[in-house]
Order: C-alpha cells, then sequence, then structure tokens
C-alpha cells in the first residue's frame, strides 16, 4: 500500500476554517469532490476526542479507498488503525517512528534539502515541503522558494507533496517539478462549495502541472 498512495490533492482538515458544521461532512465532500488523501489535524481537543473522532473520520474515508493521515499524533494513528502519520521537524525523529509503525506510511514536513535527506534515510514515505507561499494557517512556517524546492526534488526519490498558501490561484508554474501533489486547506474546506472547490482545485492542478 505504501508504494501505491496517490498524493495528488491531500486534503488537510481545520475545524476552524471549514465552512461546514462537522469535519466528518468537510471531508466527505471534499474526498467526493476527488480529495486523495485526508489528514486529520487537531490541536486542542483531548486524546479521547480525537480518537473518536478519527474513528468517525475513517470510516469515511475507507468508504472511498482513501486513505487517512494523522497529524502529529501516532498514538492516534495507530489506536484507530489509520493509513499512517505526518510530523514536523519538532516531533518525534521519523527512524523512531519507524519502529512504531511497522510498515503504515510516515509524512515529514522539510523545508531544505538535508531536512528532506534525513528523512529519507530514517525511513520517509513521501515529504510536505513548503511553505511555498505565505499562509495564515500557520504564520510560523518557513518559506520554500521553488529553487529550493527543485533542489529538494533533485536530492530524494520519494513523493513530494507541495504546502503553504496552495490555492487555485497559486498552484501553477510547478510543472516538470516532478512533484507528485498539492496539501490544500482553506482553498478547499473553507469554500461554501467543498466538493465543487476540490474538484476545481484538482482539475487546475492537473491541467497546469502534470
Amino acid at each position: 500500500m505504501r508504494n501505491k498512495i496517490d498524493y495528488t490533492l491531500y486534503l488537510c482538515t481545520d475545524r476552524e476554517l471549514m465552512s461546514c458544521k462537522t469535519i466528518e461532512e468537510s471531508v466527505e465532500e471534499a474526498v467526493r469532490g476527488g480529495a486523495t488523501v485526508v489528514q486529520l489535524r487537531e490541536k486542542d481537543c483531548s486524546s479521547r476526542e480525537f480518537y473518536e473522532l478519527a474513528l468517525r473520520v475513517k470510516r469515511i474515508t475507507d468508504s472511498y479507498s482513501v486513505p487517512l493521515i494523522i497529524n502529529d499524533r501516532t498514538d492516534i494513528a495507530l489506536a484507530a488503525d489509520c493509513a499512517g502519520v505526518h510530523v514536523g521537524q519538532s516531533d518525534l525523529p521519523c527512524r523512531e517512528l519507524r519502529k512504531l509503525m511497522g510498515d503504515k506510511l510516515i509524512g515529514v514536513s522539510a523545508a531544505t534539502k538535508e531536512e528532506a535527506l534525513q528523512a529519507v534515510n530514517d525511513g520517509a514515505d513521501y515529504l510536505g515541503v513548503g511553505a511555498m507561499f505565505p499562509t495564515d494557517t500557520k504564520t510560523d512556517a518557513r518559506h520554500v522558494t521553488k529553487e529550493q524546492l527543485a533542489e529538494i526534488r533533485a536530492a530524494v526519490d520519494i513523493p513530494i507533496v507541495i504546502i503553504g498558501g496552495v490555492n487555485k490561484n497559486t498552484l501553477g508554474g510547478f510543472k516538470n517539478m516532478g512533484i507528485d501533489g498539492i496539501a490544500v486547506i482553506s482553498a478547499i474546506v473553507a469554500q461554501p462549495d467543498i466538493r465543487a472547490a476540490a474538484e476545481e482545485i484538482k482539475k487546475l492542478w492537473t491541467e497546469n502541472n502534470i
């Protein structure tokens, strides 16, 4: 499974930005619109609440054969038997996570070639590279230029998903760079019609960059 993931449209959830009432509705509408991976991000709930939410969301993603990734929380990913976990540079090292996760997916955020190479050496399955553009979702995110992105792409052979301010106005210009997909938050979940937004973003990315 780890080698067969379609990273084209990687949805990250955000309950503060979503236009609908529940995470579950937000996820299902995005998946119906073409999201190929879902990352569940929860910063302000208890472990029990996160676990129960993960189970509910996983029932939805499983019904569409879409992998569910948990942000940061390896314990939640394992307890809910999700497809994997995504971690940043300040989280547990990937090499230690691999001992816990077994054959499950591990994604690592990287902003430099050195971080990318370390992630690959430690057993990461894919990289989240960014922030490519200014974003209100994570105001302290490090900026990555297209030149740095190209340097990372040339250095590693695992899938790369770009993140940070990616929307229908910024997703062009990555053609022939070998990028496997885009991670999107507000450009999908904050829109009045989440399904239509996902369809449009996916179509534009495919037309402009693949």
